[in-house]
Parts: C-alpha cells; sequence; structure tokens
C-alpha cells in the first residue's frame, strides 16, 4: 500500500490520525515432535501454565472496570475451563504429544465446535483462539500475543483482535483500530463503540502496509496513509442517558438488551436497560448431550428472567440445526446448512421439543415476574408463523411473533402481521441472506454493513406494515447498536431496538437528542442513497 486509500466497514464513528503500531500475530501451530521423554512430567506443566495466564488476565481485570473487566475476567475462566486442560492433559499421556501441541488440539476441537454453531456462538471461537494462543506462548517460555505497552497515541493495526486484547484497550492512547478481518457483529466492532474509539474491520490488504502513520475514518470506513501528525476526533466521551427510550419530542422508541447468559441478563439490566428485546436460549443446549428436562430449562431460564422483573423480555425459542449442531437433536448432514432444516424448521419435525421449551419458558416466566413474550427464528411464511403462536398460546404464552431474518419473511410481513402479536428484524442473518454472503467471512464483510441501502428498503417495507397495522417491529440485529443507524430505523417505522449493553447509553442518548421528524428525514435520505458511505452521509444530514 502506498499512499492510495484503502476500504473497509467502519463500525465506531470518528476519525483520527498518527503513527501505526502493529499487533503481534498469534503463534503458529505448535510441533507435534519431539515426543516428550516423561508425558506425566509434560501433561503437569498444563495447568500451572494455566494459572499463570488467568491470573494474568485477572490482574489485568483488576485495572479496567465495567464491561472491560467481564471480558478479561470471563478469558480468564476460560484458561482455566477444566474440560480443555483434561483433554489437553490427554493428548500428552495417550499420544506423547508435547504441551504446547496438545493445547492446540485441543483448543480447536472447542474452536470448531462453536464455528460450526454459527451467528452468536461463532464470534466466541475469537476467544478461545486467544486463550489457546495465550497458553501456548507460556508453555514456549515466549511472549503473549497481542498489543504491545503503547509509549503514546497509537493507531493499532491487527489482523484481528482478541477480546481480552480489547477490552484492556486505553482509550486515552489508542486513537483508531483497524483490522484486516471481523465484521459488523465482531467483538472489536462491538467493544470499539463502547470504547468510542474509531475503528473500520475488514480493511483487506491493510496488513501489508509498509508505512508508519494511517488516517482512519470509522464512519466511511476509508483508511489511508498520513503524515503522522496525531489528531483525533472521536467520540467525546461517555453519553449519559436516562435509561428511558423516548425521543426530545416525547415519541417512545424501547432500548433493550441482547442477552445470552445469567452475566449478560446483569449487566444488561445494570447499563439501563428497559427489557430484553433477545433473550437467545442456547446457552441451557450447547454443551447438553440430551435434552434439557423441562425443570433444568425453567431453571436456568429463571435466572436470566430475574434481574428484569416487571419488565418485557422477549425469549427467543432454540436457534439450532445442522448449521448449529445439538447432539440430542442428530441433525442429518446437509450439503448447505445455512440453507436447511435450522431455527423454527427443527421443530416442525419435533414439535415436543418446542412445545417442553415453551412450557419451561411459561414456568419461569411466573417464578421470576418477567413480562415474557416468545419469538420464533428463521420463520418464512405466515403459515409457519401461524403455526409457532398456536403452541406458544397453548403452553399458556398470551405474547408470541417471530424474527424476520429470511427475505421472503419480510416480503409477506403484511401476511405474517395478520397472525402474531410482533416481530422482530434479525438484520445480521437477514443481510447474509439477502447478500449471499456468510457474515463469518471477512472478504464478504462490506455486504453485510448494516448501512447497506437494499437492507435498509427491505427494513422498510417491514417498518410500513408496522405503522399501518398497529404491529410493533423490533431489530434485534447489530444495526440497532449504531446511534445514527438508530435513529434512521426509529424513521422507518420501528418502535424497539435491543442490542449489546455496552452500545445502550450511546443509543439512548442519541434518541433522546432527536425526534421524529429528523428521523423520518435521515431515513428518507438513507434509503435513496447508493451505497452505505453516501447512506450514512445522507443520514447525518438533518442531524
Amino acid at each position: 500500500m502506498s499512499s492510495a486509500r484503502l476500504s473497509g466497514v467502519g463500525v465506531s464513528s470518528g476519525r483520527a490520525s498518527g503513527p501505526v503500531v502493529r499487533v503481534a500475530e498469534p503463534l503458529g501451530e505448535p510441533p507435534a515432535t519431539p515426543a516428550p521423554a516423561d508425558p506425566a512430567a509434560e501433561s503437569a506443566r498444563i495447568r500451572p501454565a494455566a494459572d499463570v495466564v488467568a491470573q494474568r488476565l485477572l490482574a489485568r481485570a483488576e485495572t479496567v472496570e465495567g464491561d472491560a473487566k467481564a471480558v478479561l475476567e470471563t478469558t480468564a475462566a476460560m484458561a482455566s475451563d477444566p474440560s480443555l486442560l483434561a483433554q489437553a492433559e490427554k493428548l500428552v499421556t495417550d499420544e506423547s504429544l508435547p504441551a504446547a501441541r496438545a493445547v492446540h488440539q485441543a483448543a480447536g476441537g472447542f474452536i470448531t465446535m462453536l464455528q460450526a454453531a454459527g451467528g452468536y456462538m461463532a464470534e466466541r471461537a475469537r476467544d478461545v483462539q486467544d486463550v489457546r494462543d495465550r497458553l501456548v506462548a507460556e508453555l514456549l517460555g515466549l511472549a503473549a500475543p497481542g498489543v504491545p505497552d503503547l509509549d503514546g497515541p497509537s493507531v493499532l493495526v491487527a489482523r484481528d483482535l482478541a477480546p481480552a486484547d480489547t477490552a484492556g484497550l486505553d482509550p486515552t492512547k489508542v486513537l483508531a483500530l483497524v483490522t484486516e478481518e471481523g465484521g459488523p457483529t465482531s467483538h472489536t466492532a462491538i467493544l470499539a463503540r463502547s470504547l468510542g474509539i474509531p475503528a473500520v474491520v475488514a480493511v483487506r490488504g491493510v496488513l501489508a502496509f509498509t508505512g508508519t502513520a494511517l488516517a482512519v475514518d470509522g464512519d466511511t470506513g476509508d483508511v489511508r496513509e498520513s503524515d503522522g501528525t496525531v489528531r483525533s476526533a472521536g467520540n467525546t466521551g461517555k453519553p449519559t442517558w436516562n435509561g428511558i427510550g423516548i425521543l426530545r419530542d416525547g415519541h417512545r422508541v424501547k432500548v433493550l438488551g441482547n442477552v445470552g447468559s445469567p452475566a449478560d441478563a446483569a449487566a444488561a439490566a445494570a447499563a439501563g436497560a428497559e427489557g430484553v428485546g433477545l433473550f437467545r436460549t442456547e446457552f441451557c443446549f450447547l454443551s447438553a448431550t440430551e435434552e434439557p428436562t423441562v425443570e433444568e430449562q425453567r431453571k436456568a431460564y429463571a435466572v436470566v428472567l430475574t434481574p428484569f422483573a416487571g419488565k418485557p423480555v422477549v425469549v427467543r425459542t432454540l436457534d439450532a440445526g445442522a448449521d448449529k449442531p445439538l447432539a440430542f437433536l442428530a441433525p442429518e448432514p446437509e450439503p448447505n446448512p445455512a440453507l436447511g432444516v435450522r431455527g423454527v424448521r427443527v421443530a416442525f419435525d419435533k414439535p415436543e421439543i418446542i412445545d417442553r421449551q415453551l412450557e419451561a419458558i411459561a414456568l419461569a416466566a411466573k417464578d421470576s415476574g418477567a413480562d415474557v413474550s416468545v419469538m420464533a427464528p428463521m420463520v418464512a411464511t405466515a403459515a409457519e408463523a401461524a403455526w409457532f403462536v398456536k403452541r406458544a398460546r397453548a403452553a399458556g404464552i398470551p405474547r408470541a411473533g417471530v424474527m424476520i431474518e429470511i427475505p421472503a419473511a419480510a416480503m409477506t410481513a403484511r401476511e405474517i402481521a395478520a397472525v402474531v402479536d410482533f416481530v422482530s428484524l434479525g438484520t445480521n442473518d437477514l443481510a447474509q441472506y439477502l447478500f449471499a454472503a456468510d457474515r463469518q467471512v471477512g472478504a464478504v464483510a462490506a455486504l453485510n454493513d448494516p448501512w447497506q441501502p437494499a437492507l435498509l428498503r427491505l427494513i422498510k417495507l417491514v417498518g410500513e406494515v408496522g405503522v399501518e397495522t398497529g404491529t410493533p417491529v423490533g431489530v434485534c440485529g447489530e444495526a440497532a447498536a449504531d446511534p445514527l443507524l438508530a435513529c434512521v430505523l426509529t424513521g422507518m417505522g420501528v418502535t424497539s431496538l435491543s442490542m449489546n449493553h455496552t452500545a445502550l447509553a450511546g443509543v439512548g442518548a442519541k434518541l433522546a437528542a432527536t425526534s421524529l421528524d429528523v428521523c423520518q428525514l435521515a431515513a428518507r435520505g438513507a434509503l435513496a442513497a447508493a451505497d452505505p458511505a453516501s447512506a450514512k452521509i445522507a443520514a447525518r444530514a438533518p442531524h
């Protein structure tokens, strides 16, 4: 790269320029030879190394607060995961592998499982890769991969950033983040927004950059060589929000959390979420070799629901299938799992599974006092929607809706609205199916940019139906976490926005500073744009 510009997907607003600091690449695959002379002694090295890595991460966690602290503590717990360590020890003793190779190989199994799960769970595979690389470095006596100590304000360039790296960043020293991989829903994107650091991901070719300084525009996604002068026009400190999703003209838009575990629920409640727009129930099933009983599910759900007693919570029923394999479902292999039997389609063949889950959700709702609704994933037609609503009503759950994440469902939103109580747009999957672009593949990340006009026009179709029929329309994909895009969505008729807890204050504060007519103008401009960058510029104009 010379002085020519590169481009990627802008995922955190702001502009900055300054000297480049490269994040160390993770170590390669450790060799499988030589075999240890004493396998028992070699195996015994693994747990002490894991303890060192975990303690190092916990020590860093003590120096930060909030989201960063939670991420570092979670990563430390992963480094001490008993099943990972036991599997690595077994590889040393049974197959005479060196400890570093055994850890790498054991972690590989976990990573493959998470990547196969797709979506939210696939994004967690990056956490395990980070832990693996830290353990391997410790066992080999090498420096841990990741962000080096920064002497001054710098633009960080990396292949990708591990959650623990991003969590420990100092916003006073990190001017901007640029990664060659990653996408709009990656952990780097989410945490960069919460820290107020401009960020651009999926910048193909940036690792080949040989210069010493870069200018980064987190709005347009532009990255170009600069003269090295330190400049920063990032976010101006942490936004303040009173916890009520309301525009300055009194128009109400609920600002809700996305949760997938008890820790997520506690964090969303602490961040002021008005409720939950997406409760992913997969955490209850992931490690199960047999279907959890109704009572086991009931207890697991109640822990997540309890922080939201008296508040609305939308529970998504099990989203699994050949693309997200769960042992007890025994899915048949499929040539293209993302287009096969997944989401609610699994329940058509095994309705007893969804009936037991709905029973458990209804019981957990009573236990917790939360105002619970349910919604089905991967619904394609009004007939499927009606099938699900009937089963939810039979389970005693009065409010049922569906996710709109298949383009066909968006195109038939009017028919679907006639049989449900609400709809929720899963923009991550909706974009993936609309553009035929896997959301985990960096090379096509730009197509999954939530500012793509084609995606916005599809959302507008659903929003119009919602306004005309009085059907509530939520957005629970990553699009809801962008404050400016949240305004555009509101202008299209969206009535609730659900997001990672780190984005709540930014979105809530932005909505409070605008009005519905301004949101509608911003939406009109974005819808008429030819590309994502133009859509952002047009949306910003009325504000």
